[in-house]
């Protein structure tokens, strides 16, 4: 193992230790709190599972909101996420979520101090922690921890990809892995396993476009889009939760006269990052991405059970 990613490991490790003998405070809200999260930086599928746990929710009746820490904000403290905001104020996924499900999402620094202005102005069941494997400091009642294929031989950062080694699975109360992937690990054992398949929803798609995203693992989606029978004449990376600005409005139009585009391809967060100015991007096309779930109902039925009865606060 590398030096930093020993150090790293050494953070990670002794940050867990704290918490897990009660050295570290966590807090508890009055409401249950069911926390999405991952081992990895990103690309697991996190924003659109919790779309589709927030449906599945819905579905049976069960009011809730979202908790979130806001990333990329340039905003400060709690705030209630307005759905026709920007994603300055609020993060980029916080706004898609809000947008997608019309419940309340509450961002802040400390998701114990947005629970509890979400408990004062809202009437939820429950709460859904989002990106909270590792925001131990807010007490949960159900762990679901979603795995890449690559997270099983991946390496701590910052060399690799992860934030915490495998291992630390066993904090987890269910597990979602990719459809199709083996399970032959030992950090599966005993555990809760679901599958998910992701899906990506192409509406009418320009001929020859420019397919851009700013995401944790770009190939993922110029792959899935190649899969769809789509062929850009280019695909442009921006960095992840890119803010984009006029200049790369610009360069990707640019871009369209000198390699005679026809347009442009992008996805559902970065459409949200470029609010208004994607107006400019004509024609632009948004894929759509989401995830379904293998025996929803399976694992809705034990968030609930694990949940009826808790007294608040307890």
């Amino acid at each position: 193992m590398n030096l930093l990613s020993r150090l790293y490991s050494a953070g990670v490790a002794t940050k867990n230790a704290l918490f897990d003998r009660g050295i570290s405070p966590a807090h508890r809200l009055n409401r249950a709190v069911v926390s999405i999260g991952n081992l990895s930086t990103g690309g697991s599928g996190k924003t659109p599972f919790v779309i589709a746990l927030g449906q599945l929710l819905k579905e049976r009746g069960v009011s809730f909101d979202i908790l979130s820490r806001g990333y990329g904000r340039k905003t400060s403290g709690v705030r209630v996420v307005d759905p026709v905001g920007h994603a300055s104020e609020y993060g980029d996924e916080p706004l898609l979520i809000a947008r997608k499900l019309g419940v309340p999402v509450v961002v802040g620094e400390s998701r114990y101090d947005a629970g509890r202005i979400a408990e004062q102005k809202f009437q939820s069941q429950l709460h859904l922690l989002d990106d909270g494997f590792q925001h131990r400091s807010l007490a949960r009642d159900f762990d679901i921890v979603l795995m890449t294929a690559a997270d099983f031989e991946d390496c701590l950062l910052p060399i690799g990809r992860l934030r915490e080694p495998v291992s630390s699975l066993r904090r987890a109360d269910a597990i979602v892995l990719p459809h199709g992937f083996a399970i032959d690990h030992a950090g599966l054992r005993n555990k809760l396993l679901f599958r998910m398949t992701r899906e990506l929803s192409l509406p009418t798609v320009p001929q020859s476009p420019i397919a851009f995203c700013g995401l944790a693992r770009p190939q993922q989606f110029f792959a899935q889009i190649r899969a769809a029978g789509v062929e850009p004449v280019a695909e442009v990376v921006f960095r992840d939760h890119h803010a984009y600005n006029q200049s790369d409005v610009e360069r990707l139009i640019n871009m369209r006269s000198e390699l005679d585009a026809h347009g442009f391809l992008t996805t559902e967060k970065d459409a949200v990052n470029l609010g208004a100015m994607g107006s400019h991007l004509d024609p632009l096309t948004v894929a759509e991405l989401t995830v379904t779930l293998d025996r929803p109902a399976e694992l809705l039925d034990t968030i609930l059970a694990r949940n009826t009865g808790r007294k608040p606060g307890s």
